[in-house]
């Protein structure tokens, strides 16, 4: 992003506040899908307080960087859209990079990260109607099951009156089911289980009146098979934090896209902030796993 382009981003968030919002309603549409696959960037970690890469603990939190990585991103043809909370949504139509892209709106950021109601996750950032009316195409929330936490069941209980939302509207919703424990000492932590796993997508696809419009979110596991052989419901692959072996990484999404309704990848840091340094290389690289 040049100079001129930050410093009139910030000069149109200052004095023309409404612009954001005229931008997303003026930018071209697509349809969902055009051939059954879908390759979504990612970046709504930032409204729940996760600012790390690897070892830099505020690598997301310079924003002109994180924009100038998805600029990127988005200007590949194999990248379908973004998914983000309202604020970097709201900057990416000013810079007029929305056009001919999907775009999902993340919805329950309540849950920041290493706080002691993590787990109890609101919906503070978009709702289904905020996505209807603002012209976005679909949202996403995080479900982060803990049997040994209770603010696990508000969570559960706000997703699914979401999901029915937003099948109401036709609207498609991303929902990552998380198996997660909360022991107390320390902040709460993913659970790496293949059969915990399996047993999160079974209690997403079954969320609200109707899974019509539900997408599930779900890591590369070495049992991605098994775990999708739970639903019939369309599957897209999480990045989650990028790992020691980028090749490794590839190799997983690889593998997780010959099963039957794995649909595309959702990923945001290990492309945005890659290991190398090459954002344009690693988007590109995705996105032929998804589309060879």
């Amino acid at each position: 992003m040049r100079d001129n382009q930050w410093l009139e981003l910030i000069q149109t968030r200052l004095h023309e506040p409404n612009e954001a919002a005229k931008a997303l309603k003026k930018r071209k549409r697509r349809k969902l899908l055009t051939d059954s696959k879908l390759f979504i960037v990612a970046a709504d970690h930032t409204a729940r307080g996760m600012l790390a890469v690897g070892d830099d603990p505020f690598a997301m939190a310079d924003r002109r960087k994180l924009l100038d990585a998805l600029l990127i991103a988005l200007a590949n043809p194999r990248v379908d859209g973004v998914l983000a909370s309202a604020d970097v949504i709201d900057e990416l139509a000013l810079l007029g990079a929305l056009d001919n892209k999907l775009v999902f709106g993340t919805m329950n950021r309540g849950g920041i990260i290493g706080a002691s109601w993590e787990l109890d996750d609101r919906m503070t950032a978009y709702t289904p109607k905020d996505i209807y009316d603002r012209g976005l195409d679909g949202g996403k929330v995080l479900l982060r099951l803990a049997d040994d936490d209770a603010g696990t069941a508000p969570t559960i209980e706000a997703c699914a009156k979401v999901v029915t939302q937003m099948a109401d509207l036709q609207l498609p919703i991303m929902v990552e089911p998380l198996p997660y424990t909360n022991s107390g000492a320390g902040p709460a932590k993913y659970v790496d289980d293949d059969d915990k796993l399996l047993r999160a997508v079974s209690i997403a696809s079954g969320l609200g009146s109707s899974a019509a419009y539900t997408w599930l979110k779900v890591p590369a596991t070495a049992q991605v098979s098994r775990m999708m052989a739970a639903t019939t419901l369309p599957g897209l692959i999480l990045g989650g934090a990028p790992g020691p072996d980028p090749e490794a990484t590839f190799a997983n999404w690889q593998s997780a896209m010959e099963v039957s309704n794995v649909r595309g990848l959702v990923v945001g840091r290990a492309l945005l902030f890659p290991k190398n340094g090459d954002v344009a290389g690693a988007i590109e690289r995705a996105g032929r796993i998804v589309r060879p």
